[in-house]
């Protein structure tokens, strides 16, 4: 045998053995999955309460809506509040003037 012949032949080995461990890992991996899908499964026991459904868009929508006429309802008796602090505010500046008028015309 010549020496390229003998070159050939190792590579040829040395793919046949890398080859070889390639399928090798392949199987293992269909056989892990097969393994996987016989094992039983475990069922959870079935809860005592009841699941209520979520909301749906529309009292979604609803509870928006609400959430907005609310906010604006506090922002008008925000809005009066005040209104009514300024008006007795200004009643009581009124009613101390007239009242230092009457304590100098005695």
């Amino acid at each position: 045998m010549t020496d390229d012949a003998l070159i050939k032949a190792e590579a040829a080995a040395r793919e046949a053995a890398v080859n070889t461990a390639a399928v090798q890992i392949a199987l293992a991996a269909v056989e892990l999955a097969k393994a996987a899908q016989q094992q039983p499964v475990v069922q959870q026991p079935a809860c005592q309460h009841q699941h209520r459904p979520g909301r749906s868009t529309g009292e979604w929508l609803g509870i928006g809506c609400a959430v907005c006429v609310g906010g604006v309802g506090i922002a008008f008796a925000s809005i009066a509040i005040a209104i009514g602090g300024i008006s007795v505010a200004i009643l009581a500046l009124v009613l101390r003037s007239l009242w230092r008028d009457y304590q100098k015309g005695r």
